[in-house]
């Protein structure tokens, strides 16, 4: 019997060709008889917009949590959900579930994929996207390629990865299996550092038919998978480009101030009366001035536009034909 034992217990321990194959033996009440020992407690905030949907699912939340000794709380005042354990709770991990729980429902994702996580075999994942990139358009771009052409490219991932997945403003949650998390996390990450989602899921659909051949278990497959290369796309440049001055180690040289320029005018050792004459003196020139081109403005329409006298050809053609008729008449009487 012993001898038996041992055996199985090689086997068990011994190295594991599919970890993701494994079953994981459930945990039940009989396992922690004697519950926890102390209370756990965890909040977190949610927005203004999920709280008509968080009031009318809160039955089922509690429903749920109830059946795991949990209790659950929603603070409309304040904006947060919270949960925590009670003396009857037996399962140590499943607060941590119930926080994922709370944090899936703040981030828009619908109650009926949310409550799945309490599972033992699922999981959940919230990735920060707003991160990667500086600019608000590239930003979009990028996400947008994410969810692809009436969510087609969204839709195709959760059949590969069997996760639900849900891009909302600067997060993408998922909800699924351990081993489709991994694969959603790195879709998510390479789109937003600018690989299209369309490499990452054809090589997902390649390994899916892969695993089907025995002959290739031990064999490299980079040979079947896609390889993107990086192509290095002219930017375009700023039409007026800013030369920069060249460096000098010293500051610029500090403005005058009013009291300077007066100092330096002479206008600082003047009296109150002579400063007020001279300040409308100007003031009366500055009126001159513009009362002179108005003038001028007004008298604009009363000039008449100069004659331009133009040199016409036909007086010049005359005049030369008169000249030669002249000639003709002297040649022809000296003849006579």
């Amino acid at each position: 019997m012993v001898e038996q034992e041992t055996d199985e217990e090689r086997a068990e321990t011994g190295p594991v060709d599919n970890a993701w194959a494994m079953k994981i033996p459930k945990f039940t009440p009989e396992d922690n008889p004697h519950g926890l020992l102390e209370e756990s407690k965890f909040a977190t905030l949610f927005p203004k917009y999920r709280e008509q949907y968080l009031k009318e699912c809160w039955p089922l939340v509690q429903k749920v949590l109830k059946e795991h000794h949990i209790v659950a709380e929603l603070d409309l005042i304040e904006g947060s959900l919270t949960v925590k354990t009670t003396r009857k709770t037996w399962d140590p991990y499943i607060i941590i579930k119930a926080r994922d729980l709370m944090k899936l429902l703040s981030r828009s994702v619908p109650f009926e994929q949310a409550m799945r996580v309490l599972q033992d075999e699922i999981g959940c994942d919230i990735i920060k996207i707003n991160s990667f990139v500086r600019k608000k358009e590239t930003f979009l771009k990028r996400r947008q390629r994410l969810i692809g052409p009436n969510g087609v490219t969204l839709k195709s991932i959760e059949l590969l990865t069997e996760c639900y997945v849900l891009v909302q403003g600067n997060t993408v949650s998922a909800v699924g299996p351990y081993k489709g998390l991994i694969q959603v996390r790195r879709i998510v990450e390479d789109t937003m550092k600018n690989i299209h989602p369309m490499y990452n899921i054809k090589s997902l659909m390649i390994k899916r038919e892969l695993m089907k051949d025995p002959r290739l278990k031990n064999e490299s497959w980079d040979r079947f998978l896609p390889k993107f290369k990086s192509k290095n796309v002219p930017r375009k440049q700023p039409k007026q480009k800013i030369k920069k001055k060249p460096y000098t180690p010293f500051p610029p040289p500090q403005p005058e101030s009013k009291l300077d320029q007066q100092l330096a005018t002479g206008e600082y050792f003047l009296k109150d009366e002579q400063k007020k004459a001279k300040r409308r003196h100007e003031k009366e020139e500055k009126q001159l001035q513009v009362k002179k081109a108005r003038e001028e403005e007004r008298k604009k329409d009363f000039i008449p536009p100069e004659e331009i006298k133009q040199a016409s050809k036909d007086t010049e053609e005359s005049a030369v034909n008169i000249n030669q008729f002249k000639a003709k008449m002297k040649k022809l009487t000296k003849k006579k």
